[in-house]
């Protein structure tokens, strides 16, 4: 099932947040407004706007990287969302909807990291899993199949700027809801801790595109903990 936030509240207010963002990105006529091109928040994404991942961060991760410039971080203790939804006996939609915002294949949510206080919509996503899930490619795989509707998936090796070993996918994620198709990408690595996939999404492929040096950013600078 596809997942885009936490809990049934947090996807309240995701939906809040991103229909926010589209009219704060949107002129009266419906398009981009003026200043809000690919080309110039790219630009501005780029730079770095600290570090998460150590103890004391926004989020603690069993890896630490650099976070763009102006993009938010907020822990999520999946885990505990769970446990809540699960004690929910008189409300079994809801507690099946946090399981399906929390959880993608053998990881759960751990880490959110908004753009758009940096001018966009979307998300960078942490995963994490317990040690032992298995290896990077077979978990980042893993988390795909659980994505429904994803298409031309391609799947490569790669090492981060820490020097860690990791697969890396760029696919498309169909929404049958809205009718449209876009692209979305995501890498894993493995640690003694478990495995950890970072996943970036968007709105659609032009906001996936201006955000793609986050994505970059965090993938050059990700270091073992």
């Amino acid at each position: 099932m596809r997942s885009t936030a936490v809990g049934v509240a947090l996807g309240t207010t995701l939906l809040a947040t991103a229909l926010g963002g589209c009219a704060e990105s949107s002129g009266p006529d419906g398009k981009r407004a003026p200043g809000a091109s690919s080309a110039s928040r790219s630009a501005k994404a780029t730079a770095s706007g600290g570090r998460i991942g150590a103890a004391g961060s926004a989020c603690e991760l069993p890896v630490s990287f650099d976070i763009a410039k102006d993009w938010k971080a907020k822990a999520i203790d999946a885990q505990a969302e769970l446990s809540k939804a699960s004690k929910r006996s008189d409300d079994d939609l809801a507690g099946a909807l946090a399981d399906a915002f929390l959880r993608q294949g053998p990881v759960t949510t751990a880490c959110e990291i908004d753009a758009k206080p940096a001018g966009n919509i979307g998300f960078l996503r942490v995963w994490t899993g317990k040690a032992g899930d298995g290896d990077a490619g077979s978990v980042l795989r893993e988390f795909v199949a659980a994505e429904d509707n994803t298409s031309k998936a391609k799947y490569r090796s790669f090492k981060t700027g820490g020097g860690l070993s990791g697969v890396e996918v760029e696919y498309l994620y169909t929404s049958k809801l809205l009718d449209e198709t876009k692209k979305e990408s995501a890498f894993a690595v493995s640690t003694p801790d478990g495995p950890v996939v970072l996943h970036l999404g968007g709105m659609d492929t032009e906001e996936h595109e201006a955000m793609r040096p986050a994505y970059d950013l965090a993938k050059q600078t990700l270091e073992l903990l």
